[in-house]
């Protein structure tokens, strides 16, 4: 594995805040489910655990909050709610995790159940912004990291433990979808919490 912070500074370099969109759990979903149960797996030398409170599935990495004006933000809320007021709440399960190339992460699935809320992001702030950002990823398929790599990591042993441990995938629902402006110290991503928007479709 290698530095997870490497592959991104120069389209995002350390301290500076982008606005992201993603699904969030709670702390203590977070921690019972997936933090306690891989303790050992991710604290290894190089790697750096996400903690409960910032851990999140990204729907949309947007723009940096200095380039944004504030009535654009306010315009990619609105297309945002307008959107997610058709939309109906889903369960997202989280595979058991596995070795990316840059960090330990849980595959989700469906993919087709969030990928729209992606694309409604993508586009509000698209059109918000007049286009002027890249959409970042440019394809949607849910995951979340469980720690990052800050440098070489010998995948060996992870493998070795994995293949002893670990336990059935989980469940997240997935009924809001938040706002965030979102920045890294080159070791952890960090957050802060702007605004929360309900999925009000009906089942």
């Amino acid at each position: 594995m290698q530095d997870f912070f490497e592959r991104v500074i120069d389209r995002w370099p350390a301290g500076r805040k982008d606005y992201h969109w993603h699904a969030l759990a709670s702390v203590e979903w977070v921690r019972n489910e997936l933090y306690e149960p891989y303790e050992e797996l991710i604290h290894r030398p190089n790697l750096v655990p996400v903690q409960p409170e910032n851990f999140h599935v990204t729907l949309l990495h947007g723009p940096p909050v200095e380039e944004v004006s504030e009535r654009e933000v306010e315009s990619m809320v609105a297309e945002v709610r307008a959107g997610c007021a058709g939309r109906t709440p889903f369960d997202l399960v989280l595979d058991r995790p596995a070795l990316g190339s840059v960090a330990i992460e849980c595959a989700g699935r469906p993919g087709a159940a969030s990928r729209p809320l992606w694309q409604l992001t993508a586009d509000a702030t698209a059109k918000a912004t007049g286009g002027r950002f890249p959409t970042i990823p440019a394809a949607h398929y849910p995951h979340a990291s469980l720690a990052y790599a800050v440098g070489e990591v010998d995948r060996l042993p992870l493998k070795v433990w994995l293949s002893d441990h670990g336990r059935d995938p989980v469940t997240m629902r997935v009924d809001t979808i938040s706002l965030v402006a979102q920045w890294h110290d080159r070791r952890e991503i960090i957050f802060d919490r702007i605004l929360d928007v309900p999925l009000y479709g009906k089942r």
